[in-house]
């Protein structure tokens, strides 16, 4: 048993070719949800997946072309077109990692009315018109004491009182996520899982966000600090005045060692020129070849780390702690929120370019565009200005 899934959560090496796994709740609101194509991916490495109830019926129901096994009433109801939204399956949670439900999906509410209706507590007509009403809270504020305030706004009081009535004899009444989570568990840990209805296209995932993503999910325990990898890169990329080279050298290594898609191996100039032809221009190699790394390639690591020091990744480990700090004292900061003028500022005199040339100079280093580079900055930027303060407080309080 694990907490809500979240982004990357698919990734975690427990899980093997020939597992199941089975999504019911996830989170999205406050951190990136689990994306289509971090389940294709384990599907496509021989992870079977199943989904019930929350974001896992929601899933389910987009990815069973591609063979995602759903379960429950929830899935049927977003397969069959019955319900649509996120919001259906949507609930605020309970701070501290407890995961307790503290409001009511509209899927259970809906299950609720149609109870009632069966039992001649309410008429149809009735229960559509309360649903409405009740769609229209927004998911976070829609707590069970909501829910009985809009049952006595619409005249409703006496639903109120029988669902509270209910909910004494039984905490669970009326809890569709809980009995499709129950089902989809039982039929994963009986053998009863349903046939996968299709079957996902071989690479069909490998998309240069998917790439992406799992190059920022690769991490190294180096000295006794755990680092992403991509930080480690990126801090190269910024820093070293010298990675230009660096960065040079790799394309030339990966031109004569390409993938199987990129055809034979050559010199980098022959690849120009065979791409562009004979002409007495040619760009940078820089600025035509811009290939997606993979973090996961300890070759490609090894070329592009290779003048990483030790001192560098003490650095990297104390501006993530001066991240963290920050987010400690003001809940809900995020460095990438740090605006791009700063960073733009700061980057321009760390590189010591003009800023017409801070395009060319990001692409020199494999950084994509000079936005790029300014976005990467900040991830290092209030560690490298705490450093630049200690270092010369008066140049610093002259320059802000």
């Amino acid at each position: 048993m694990h907490p809500p899934v979240r982004h990357g959560d698919l990734r975690d090496p427990a899980i093997g070719d020939g597992h199941t796994v089975v999504i019911i709740d996830g989170r999205y609101h406050q951190t990136p949800a689990l994306r289509h194509k971090e389940i294709l991916a384990a599907m496509g490495r021989g992870v079977s997946v199943v989904g019930a109830a929350s974001i896992g019926a929601l899933r389910a129901a987009e990815l069973q072309p591609f063979g995602m096994v759903g379960v429950g009433a929830v899935f049927r109801a977003y397969v069959s077109g019955e319900i649509e939204g996120d919001d259906e399956v949507a609930v605020g949670q309970e701070p501290g990692g407890r995961q307790r439900a503290l409001t009511w999906p509209l899927v259970n509410l809906r299950h609720v009315l149609r109870i009632a209706q069966g039992e001649g507590v309410a008429d149809a007509r009735t229960c559509a018109y309360l649903l409405e009403s009740l769609q229209a809270v927004y998911y976070p504020q829609r707590s069970t004491a909501a829910v009985l305030a809009v049952l006595r706004r619409e005249g409703a009081a006496h639903l109120g009182d029988w669902l509270r009535e209910r909910r004494d004899r039984d905490p669970y009444f009326g809890d569709l996520k809980r009995l499709d989570a129950l089902e989809a568990i039982g039929a994963a840990t009986s053998g009863r899982i349903p046939p996968a209805p299709g079957r996902v296209p071989a690479g069909m995932w490998d998309t240069g966000y998917h790439r992406r993503w799992v190059n920022e999910a690769v991490t190294e325990d180096i000295d006794a600090l755990i680092l992403g990898t991509a930080d480690r890169l990126a801090y190269q990329q910024l820093f070293d005045p010298g990675f230009a080279r660096r960065w040079a050298a790799w394309l030339e290594h990966r031109s004569h060692h390409p993938g199987a898609a990129d055809g034979p191996g050559m010199p980098l100039a022959a690849r120009l020129a065979r791409l562009l032809g004979d002409g007495d221009a040619m760009p940078p190699v820089y600025a035509m070849f811009r290939p997606v790394l993979d973090l996961t390639d300890r070759q490609t690591v090894g070329l592009l780390l290779a003048g990483e020091t030790a001192a560098d990744r003490v650095t990297i480990a104390r501006y993530a702690a001066r991240n963290a700090e920050m987010a400690r004292a003001h809940p809900g900061f995020r460095p990438e929120a740090v605006v791009d003028g700063e960073s733009r500022r700061v980057l321009l005199e760390l590189w010591q370019v003009a800023a017409d040339r801070l395009d060319a100079e990001a692409l020199s280093r494999g950084l994509g565009s000079g936005q790029h580079a300014v976005e990467a900055l900040k991830t290092f930027l209030l560690g490298f200005l705490a450093d630049a303060r200690a270092a010369c407080p008066e140049e610093v309080a002259d320059a802000r």
